[in-house]
């Protein structure tokens, strides 16, 4: 303990010399005693208390020494589990000294195999003599050389040399200061990695293939929702079997043994039925029983399946040709695997053919995204930790935790976790050895003298605590299996047996009461005035109203959930109302959060978890931060603000926790009992949650209502207010500021084309518009002062001028209208449809708000990094119509401002802070330019009659004047001596303007320094 680098090296090279001068004796000694003599002191070299001197409770002991045990001719673990708390972080495995570590390839598969099935990045091979490292990401083979997947080789004399290397990876420094993280993290993605969860989901998937064609060929008049039950019943239990075999609690090999004869399906059943005599669960209930509600399984192993597909399983899951160790497959890994294969659902053809496809709603959101671990263990420290603080064990009895749209269950599988880890804490703490004796005991000793939760009180613990429920009825039963996996973690055949023995009671619990299937955010009030036979069967699953009052009436009875906890689904209300749903009218009725605007479900979710919740009860989400700003969010902001329900916020701002979405998302935390103030906390990025206290302050819950919330520093939220004073909001000033047009939302199509006029014809009082080909002003077009169309481009949009404003031609009048144009779009149809710009080669369309987008001197991007306005050039105003990706500014010469006084304003660095301050942020620093933030930037007023707002007023014209004739400048240079000059000139003006702007708004030296702290302009 304690061991330095130069302390650990000293100790290296003695023992390095010691097994050179005795190596012949070495080479005689058995595995244990090489652990013993070298081995061991290897690794306490490294800092690690291997024997755990430091008398650390057995629980938390930071290195796990495994016994040999072997099943059927293969090693059950390694030898040795380097841990973080509980937290394993890697392997190694012991060989004694005259094993050949270099080419043994038996030693390294089970090494690997074991590490890779548990998902842990390294695992070490060692018999002292040799050291060797292994990426157990990499998917072990049984035909693989003892090299594969071997990226460190060293011998006993090369350990002295090469400690920096091996030190600044594995030694216990190493591993608590995260330059093991660092390691693991620099070498993700190497040549051949692919990880235990993302191999397992192709092999069940293609396990649902198999048994879905092969079911549906043998019973052809089975319903695609009893299909898709069937398989995912016919996996969950074949899995929870595999894994009991590999943990030793059901005989090895029993499954295997099936293939051997005819019939398996049949006897497959037989041993289901065994395992519901044996388990309880409702993974294997086929007769009812008495105090049950849920009613049995009459219908799958009444079923016709072959035995090729079901032999073919079978088969691949043993050693050596599986390369799963099932023993140590986590139950949070299986959650993983699970949630990406219920992303998909089988579906029967007309012609009864099964076919395997996304669902709708999983492909409109761009795949499943699982909740990373250290986010579930983080929200549930915070909510179900903060509920059991002071309690005992007896009244923790009494706390309820729930997750109402529970998935595959990550969020309930780390509640109960932390609640086994807490309990155990509670007893070890008080008396052990009364806790173990009685006829129910609460603990038992293990291996070493480690202290362990019984199945029973484990199985009491679930029971009492744990509640979730889903709409998808298959989401149920996964997150039900995952849950008896975690009671059966640590359980062998002797410590269920003794419990059928000598308690009298199965295994495992039945989960019916506590895991249910249903709609959390629709109530039986949704009939009311309704006709049940109106609905068809796909509507009455997809609506399966829920009352949370007659499914849990103890709990409300007692007032409520302690905790609700999860990851609410992000789903945008407008793609599921595209048929006028059902379920969103009433949404919009029984809510006060949802109806305004293209809200988004996860804002229903929270208002639906407030009303679950306990006097004393807490709320721990995961979701977008959009609502923070958003129109949509403003009846969310509302609600919470008015009741205090805030109680922390972490916000993620730019970094994502769901890598492969574009979604930036926060931490939540809400309080049934008002709040005074709430912890806002900052986590960039988000895995420094991992790390303890993050940086953050205090907010006055009175500060926020439904206005946009600004979470600030006080120092911060003076200086906001300060810009506000004497100021007026940019919307406020008369003119307008409009959005250009965006082709994926409003089907405007855009038709590229070399030149050329349109016809015209006068009379009728019509004018016809004249130059129809136009200039499109793009996001790429225009930046900061700079304003440089591409004048190759044309858009052509085919419209007429009247006294009722611009009206679009159809196919019919353009031909009449315009037959040179008709004819040139109508010979380009082809090249058009192939490059995809647009849907129907007649459709065309005047862009949105053109009337106003004539009228504009100011551009605005959609995004930007940096103050991106432009002026726009009052003679290409009237034929640069706003295409995809920003804004258009028009100020009114009915009040004093000069344009160029506002943009000099937008564009400098006070207000490219507040900018930052109020809207959304994306990765790399990125904002939302849009017109609910742009919109809300405070304009310095100006008083004319004043000398001194004048002088500022004028001065900041011209030098705003001067800055956009410099980028003309810069446009036309050709030497880079002219451009590096003229560029110059260009930041020295810059300045110039942020010194004006910072005395408009009278800025003190501390306020100065805070916007330019703040990064970019």
């Amino acid at each position: 303990m304690g061991v330095t680098f130069e302390e650990g090296k000293e100790q290296i090279a003695k023992l390095a010399s010691y097994f050179r001068t005795n190596k012949t004796t070495f080479l005689a000694y058995k595995e244990a005693d090489a652990r013993q003599t070298l081995i061991d002191p290897l690794f306490m070299a490294l800092g690690w208390d291997v024997r755990n001197d430091g008398r650390t409770a057995p629980q938390y002991r930071e290195v796990i020494p495994e016994e040999s045990l072997e099943i059927e001719g293969h090693r059950r673990a390694p030898d040795y589990t380097f841990r973080v708390g509980q937290t394993a972080k890697f392997h190694a495995e012991a060989k004694r000294p005259s094993a050949n570590v270099k080419d043994d390839p038996a030693s390294a598969y089970q090494l690997r195999r074991y590490s890779w099935s548990a998902k842990l990045p390294f695992s070490i091979l060692t018999n002292f003599a040799e050291f060797a490292v292994y990426d157990c990401r990499i998917r072990p083979a049984s035909s693989d050389k003892a090299g594969k997947a071997r990226f460190w080789y060293y011998t006993c004399d090369e350990y002295a040399d090469r400690w920096r290397e091996i030190w600044d990876v594995f030694s216990r420094e190493a591993v608590w200061s995260g330059s093991f993280d660092y390691f693991t993290e620099s070498r993700r993605g190497k040549r051949g990695t692919s990880e235990v969860d993302s191999e397992f989901l192709k092999v069940i998937e293609g396990w649902r293939d198999l048994l879905a064609r092969n079911i549906s060929l043998r019973n052809p008049n089975i319903s695609t929702r009893d299909l898709n039950f069937a398989v995912q019943r016919t996996i969950d239990r074949v899995v929870f079997l595999r894994i009991c075999e590999d943990r030793g609690i059901e005989p090895y090999g029993t499954l295997q043994g099936l293939t051997n004869g005819p019939a398996i399906y049949r006897r497959l059943g037989e041993l289901f039925h065994r395992a519901d005599d044996r388990y309880n669960s409702g993974l294997f209930y086929f007769t009812g029983e008495r105090d049950r509600d849920e009613p049995p399984d009459e219908m799958t192993l009444g079923l016709m399946i072959d035995d090729k597909p079901l032999k073919d399983i079978l088969l691949g899951l043993y050693y050596p040709d599986s390369p799963y160790e099932f023993s140590v497959l986590p139950a949070e890994i299986l959650g993983q695997v699970y949630e990406q294969f219920l992303g998909k659902v089988i579906r029967l053809t007309p012609g009864g053919q099964a076919k395997v496809e996304e669902k709708t709603e999983v492909r409109k959101a761009g795949g499943v995204y699982y909740t990373p671990a250290y986010i579930v263990d983080y929200i549930v420290a915070n909510t179900v930790g903060q509920s059991l603080q002071g309690k005992t064990p007896k009244e923790a009895a009494r706390l309820r935790v729930v997750d109402p749209a529970c998935g595959s269950g990550s969020f309930l599988i780390g509640a109960y976790q932390y609640l086994l880890d807490w309990h155990l804490d509670r007893y070890v703490e008080s008396d052990p050895a009364r806790l173990a004796g009685g006829r129910s005991p609460a603990l038992y000793q293990g291996a070493g003298g480690q202290w362990r939760l019984t199945a029973s009180e484990k199985k009491r613990i679930l029971l009492n605590n744990i509640y979730g429920v889903d709409i998808d009825s298959q989401a149920v039963e996964v997150t039900k299996l995952s849950l008896l996996l975690k009671v059966l973690e640590g359980e062998s055949a002797e410590t269920i047996t003794s419990q059928l023995r000598f308690l009298h009671e199965r295994a495992l619990p039945d989960l019916a009461g506590n895991i249910k299937c249903g709609n959390s955010l629709i109530g039986p009030d949704f009939y009311n005035g309704r006709q049940l036979s109106l609905l068809d069967e796909q509507e009455r699953y997809r609506i399966n109203v829920f009352d949370w009052q007659a499914e849990f009436p103890q709990i409300f009875k007692a007032g409520g959930f302690d905790a609700v906890i999860g990851n609410p689904p992000y789903v945008s209300i407008q793609t599921m109302n595209e048929a006028g749903r059902d379920d969103v009218r009433y949404f919009n009725s029984r809510y006060s959060t949802a109806g305004k605007g293209s809200y988004d479900l996860y804002v229903v979710f929270v208002e639906r978890a407030l009303t679950l919740l306990g006097e004393q009860g807490a709320v721990g989400f995961i979701l977008p931060s959009k609502f923070f700003a958003t129109d949509y969010g403003e009846p969310l902001r509302r609600l919470l603000s008015s009741r205090g329900a805030l109680s922390g916020v972490v916000d993620f701002r730019d970094g994502q926790v769901f890598a492969q979405a574009a979604t930036y998302t926060c931490l939540l935390f809400l309080s049934r009992k008002a709040k005074t103030a709430l912890r806002y906390s900052l986590a960039t990025p988000p895995e420094t949650i991992r790390n303890g206290a993050l940086p953050g302050f205090s907010v006055d819950s009175a500060t926020l209502s439904e206005s946009p919330w600004v979470f600030s520093s006080p120092s911060h939220c003076d200086l906001l207010a300060k810009l506000r004073e004497n100021a007026v909001r940019l919307l406020d000033l008369p003119g307008k500021m409009s959005r250009g047009s965006s082709t994926g939302a409003d089907d405007v199509f855009m038709l590229q084309a070399q030149g050329g006029r349109f016809a015209t014809r006068d009379g009728d009082g019509v004018d016809i518009e004249r130059q129809v080909l136009r200039t499109p002003v793009y996001a790429t077009d225009f930046g900061r002062y700079r304003f440089s169309p591409h004048a190759d481009e044309r858009v052509v949009f085919p419209y007429i001028v009247s006294p009722d404003g611009y009206r679009e031609l159809d196919e019919e009048e353009l031909a009449e209208e315009y037959p040179n144009a008709y004819a040139y779009l109508k010979s380009r149809k082809r090249e058009l449809l192939k490059r995809k710009q647009f849907k129907k080669w007649y459709e065309f369309s005047a862009p949105r708000n053109l009337d106003l987008h004539r009228n504009a001197q100011l551009m605005v991007p959609l995004l930007a990094n940096t103050g991106s306005y432009c002026a726009l050039p009052k003679s290409m105003s009237r034929y640069c119509p706003m295409a995809s990706g920003g804004f258009t500014i028009a100020v009114s010469g009915r009040q004093p401002l000069s344009p160029l006084y506002v943009l000099g304003a937008l564009n400098s660095r006070v207000l490219f802070w507040t900018l930052r301050k109020i809207s959304n942020i994306f990765r790399g620093g990125w904002i939302t330019c849009t017109k609910q933030y742009v919109g809300t930037l405070p304009i310095r007023k100006i008083d004319l009659s004043s000398r001194g707002d004048k002088s500022r007023h004028d001065q900041t014209v011209d030098l705003v004047g001067a800055i956009l004739g410099l980028n003309q400048q810069l446009a036309a240079a050709r030497t880079a001596g002219d451009k590096t000059m003229i560029q110059r000139q260009i930041d020295a003006t810059d300045r110039q303007i942020d010194r004006l702007v910072y005395d408009l708004y009278e800025l003190t030296d501390k306020e100065i320094a805070i916007v330019e702290e703040g990064g970019n302009r």
